[in-house]
């Protein structure tokens, strides 16, 4: 101590600050840092993706009579991807009774979008009548659930929910940095003069993700009326088309179109964009589900739902962005859109006019590959019989191969026959009608 009072005054001046930095100041540097720019995830009002899925099990479980629950797991190149759907109808018996009006409902394709499972947690409540919503006749609505079959998947993209709970606030994507929503066949693989490959990334083809190849022989099996593909970042009421700035012609397009005005009006206080999700967000999107729903597999109702934004957050600030963050907005978000939800149930057989019917279509449009075709027939036996259809689903794999070389193998004969007769035609000696 001696030695630092008989330094000059000048260093003096200099070192007692400097020594009191260093002994006084705190251990964490992080303890002198602002505050950061974003909002973490509120655990006092979201599930963990874990707990999110038990309270789904346990739900189910308490109403054997009228839930089902399956989780399907499938995988390519060292990646693998699950996907839970639960299935309502009030009557379980008749779950496979194609007369009744089937709805399609899917959540949390995006991972940080953690609003949208919650969503579907809080409508399984209320099918489930743990919950009910206000202003709304028990009677009326059981008499209306009595005619549909209702598939809801909670939580499309666990592994991008997984990497959002790891601190990844902003991903969007699968567990291998595609975008679920550009991995559909209509359109895919186009990409905008804005195109972003961080967040549009379409992979390397078509269904190349296990989500999406999942989601597809769902659809395809289950062949539903009315499909409802749920998200996060804005509010808005979306029907087809992504990939275009128009609509689709005809009565469809207007029986949509009112139905989501209804919405708007009844759910949404008249202030929820609606029309087509690429003439209305402002850019277009490819290889979206909901367009392929629309165009593939004929669903008469298609849709797109934005439940919730906050315009003002900084674009970093992810969760903020897309999720409410306080407890009152947090249940607006949840009551508005639920019943939203159970307008759709009552109203949406109603706006097809024919009772159950699906649009008619060509036979050209009626054709799908023959790997379509045996992937929603394996998963409808899925369905009903569990895991025996796996030693058939093997079996159907070597079917297919043997397809596809038998029709290669047809095609070369008939070729081969062509060519011959065409050989045998052309060295036939020409024989004059008159002697010369």
């Amino acid at each position: 101590m001696g030695c630092l009072l008989s330094l000059s005054n000048p260093l003096r001046q200099f070192f007692f600050p400097l020594v009191f930095f260093v002994f006084f100041s705190p251990v964490n540097g992080k303890d002198n840092l602002t505050p950061p720019s974003f909002t973490p995830i509120n655990g006092d009002l979201y599930h963990s993706s874990g707990l999110l899925m038990e309270e789904i099990s346990n739900l189910v479980h308490r109403h054997p009579d009228k839930f089902t629950m399956e989780t399907i797991e499938t995988g390519n190149q060292g990646y693998k991807a699950e996907v839970t759907v639960v299935t309502y109808c009030r009557n379980r018996k008749e779950i496979d009774d194609r007369s009744k009006f089937r709805i399609l409902l899917s959540f949390g394709q995006h991972g940080r979008e953690l609003i949208t499972s919650e969503l579907a947690l809080r409508v399984l409540s209320v099918l489930s009548e743990e919950q009910f919503l206000p202003n709304m006749d028990p009677i009326s609505l059981n008499s209306t659930l009595d005619k549909l079959v209702i598939k809801v998947v909670p939580m499309e993209n666990l592994n991008g929910r997984k990497l959002v709970e790891t601190g990844e606030l902003c991903e969007r994507r699968n567990g291998r940095g595609v975008d679920l929503n550009r991995n559909w066949s209509v359109d895919w693989g186009k990409k905008e003069k804005d195109y972003d490959p961080y967040e549009e990334n379409p992979g390397t083809a078509p269904f190349s993700e296990p989500e999406t190849q999942i989601m597809r022989k769902l659809s395809i099996s289950f062949d539903p009326h009315i499909w409802v593909n749920v998200h996060s970042g804005m509010e808005a009421l979306f029907m087809p088309y992504d990939h275009r700035n128009t609509t689709p012609d005809g009565l469809p397009s207007q029986q949509m179109r009112r139905l989501l005005e209804e919405l708007n009006h009844l759910h949404c206080q008249d202030r929820c964009m609606i029309g087509s999700g690429g003439g209305s967000v402002g850019y277009l999107a490819h290889g979206t589900a909901t367009d392929y729903m629309y165009d593939v597999v004929r669903v008469p109702m298609a849709f797109t739902f934005e439940i919730y934004g906050d315009g003002t957050a900084s674009s970093k600030d992810c969760f903020k962005m897309f999720n409410p963050i306080d407890l009152t907005t947090f249940n607006r978000v949840l009551n508005d859109w639920s019943a939203a939800f159970f307008t759709i149930f009552k109203m949406g057989p109603q706006q097809l006019q024919k009772k159950h019917s699906k649009p008619s279509t060509t036979n050209s449009e009626k054709w799908v590959s023959i790997d379509e075709y045996l992937d929603g027939y394996l998963m409808e036996r899925r369905n009903r019989y569990g895991k025996k259809v796996e030693v058939l689903e093997f079996g159907m794999q070597e079917i297919r191969t043997y397809f596809r070389l038998f029709m290669l193998s047809s095609i070369l004969l008939l070729f081969m026959f062509c060519s011959r007769i065409s050989k045998s035609k052309c060295s036939r000696p020409i024989v004059a009608v008159m002697p010369i």
